[in-house]
């Protein structure tokens, strides 16, 4: 993979907004599942751990995956991408999206875009990626940068 962005933020900055992304898109997703409003018949993270691993896990487990591909992405946005702005945040989003649809929920058992299960898993799916590229975005330009980023940001 290339060098990071000369406007790059550190590893701990970009490990630290990953993982913030994580927490808040995950309290979201448990908070529409305890109310009983998710579509999903078991938490897409975990669905995908069971899957890959073959067996049934606890929902810790679920939220370690969901955890890791978060941040992995956030990372990849945060010291990779030159041009970070909401458009290309939200580019980043769309694609993970098309992602679930296309390849993740066929894996798991969900079928072509979760029609499997529901028509509903294909908005239900929406809302999350629009909110990680929401939050990407805002606590990419938002949280302060490290001396050296703001001084090669210009």
């Amino acid at each position: 993979m290339a060098a990071a962005e000369p406007n790059a933020r550190s590893w701990p900055q970009a490990v630290g907004i990953g993982l913030l992304v994580s927490i808040i898109t995950a309290a979201m997703m448990l908070a529409l599942t305890a109310a009983g409003l998710s579509p999903f018949p078991k938490p897409p993270s975990l669905a995908f751990a069971e899957t890959m691993l073959g067996r049934t896990l606890p929902p810790p487990v679920g939220l370690l995956f969901h955890t890791l591909y978060v941040t992995f992405w956030s990372v990849i946005f945060v010291r990779y991408i030159p041009h970070r702005d909401l458009w290309t945040a939200l580019g980043l989003a769309g694609v993970l999206w098309l992602v679930i649809l296309v390849v993740f929920f066929p894996v798991v058992g969900w079928g072509f875009a979760g029609v499997s299960v529901s028509l509903r898993l294909i908005p239900a799916s929406f809302v999350p990626h629009l909110l990680f590229g929401l939050l990407l975005w805002a606590l990419d330009k938002y949280l302060p940068a490290s001396r050296s980023a703001r001084s090669a940001a210009g």
